[in-house]
């Protein structure tokens, strides 16, 4: 089962969102070499300054108590996101079951 978490076109934001049952808290920052990503798992950090590329999980292991991964899509093409199109163009997704 795959997921869109709900971004603004801001550069900086944080949201609290639930995933598998596990309350998860997300930064997206946007900085002068690229998108980057924290996220937070039941209050323990799970990473933290990830660039986030297109089509690439963010996660990337299963030592965490997160049953899935992150990941941004161009809906246009296949750029890395920037900030000015999250929400429109580059969407967040969760996808259950991809670390295992």
């Amino acid at each position: 089962m795959a997921v869109v978490i709900p971004l603004s076109a801001v550069a900086y934001q944080s949201l609290r969102v639930p995933l598998s049952g596990r309350a998860c808290r997300l930064d997206v920052q946007q900085r002068s070499t690229g998108l980057y990503a924290a996220l937070w798992v039941d209050d323990s950090p799970v990473l933290a300054g990830v660039l986030c590329q297109d089509r690439t999980w963010l996660v990337r292991q299963s030592a965490t108590t997160l049953p899935g991964d992150l990941a941004f899509a161009d809906t246009q093409g296949t750029q890395d996101p920037d900030y000015t199109g999250l929400g429109s163009r580059f969407v967040l997704v969760y996808a259950e079951d991809t670390n295992g």
